[in-house]
């Protein structure tokens, strides 16, 4: 019985289509399933996506030492370029071998994405590079924009993975970019007013992403509203 009724909700569950409009999605898919193809047999989608969740705890670590030992920087910088070929690639290695769990695949894979952004914003925090509460709101607008991209699954059906043309990897960019720059200078002027490097970067990002969170809320409502009307 117990085989039945997991088979009938195999059978029930469908899958969300996936969005992905960000700016490199284009020829990011065409590397990753290049990649794919040609990954040895022995390594399967869990070993990419431990290696996702590892490498980007580690970064966080790279980033507390930071303010003590300058080239963990780089070190971190190696992190955030595995964390992309773990976290990018599980999924599309699933996809091309025909190996897919979409259950298990979407579970494990964003419950590591979370646990793993508390880490990489925490180490922020420690880098003495970006304010703590510069961090904590980082760490706030990403899970908000988080949580809505999966009610949004649920309830709409589609699996945003980037907004306004910017995703995960895009954001990776980004911080591989500031991680080198910290070498030249880690302070900005903006308008005459002296910041952190970080600081700019990590406020520009929190108000992007709480921008990003409001709009998608608004129009997810306003769509089921007009899809349940009583």
């Amino acid at each position: 019985m117990a085989n039945l009724r997991v088979a009938m909700e195999r059978q029930a569950f469908q899958s969300a289509t996936r969005v992905q409009q960000s700016l490199l999605a284009g020829i990011e898919k065409r590397v990753l399933v290049w990649m794919a193809e040609r990954t040895p047999a022995r390594i399967n989608s869990d070993h990419l996506t431990i290696l996702g969740f590892a490498t980007q705890c580690v970064a966080g670590l790279c980033y507390a030492l930071a303010d003590r030992y300058l080239p963990a920087l780089l070190w971190g910088v190696l992190c955030l370029v595995l964390n992309w070929l773990g976290d990018s690639l599980d999924g599309t290695l699933a996809r091309v071998r025909n190996r897919q769990r979409p259950r298990y695949g979407f579970y494990v894979d964003h419950v590591a994405d979370s646990v793993a952004a508390v880490f990489l914003m925490g180490g922020l925090a420690l880098s003495g590079f970006m304010a703590p509460p510069v961090a904590m709101g980082l760490l706030i607008a990403f899970l908000l924009l988080s949580i809505e991209s999966y009610l949004a699954t649920y309830t709409i059906g589609k699996f945003h993975l980037s907004h306004w043309k910017f995703g995960p990897t895009e954001l990776r960019v980004l911080l591989v970019a500031g991680n080198i720059a910290l070498f030249h200078n880690p302070t900005v002027t903006v308008f005459g007013t002296g910041w952190r490097l970080f600081d700019f970067g990590g406020v520009i990002g929190i108000v992007g992403m709480i921008l990003m969170f409001a709009n998608a809320a608004i129009r997810h409502v306003g769509q089921l509203y007009q899809e349940e009307r009583i």
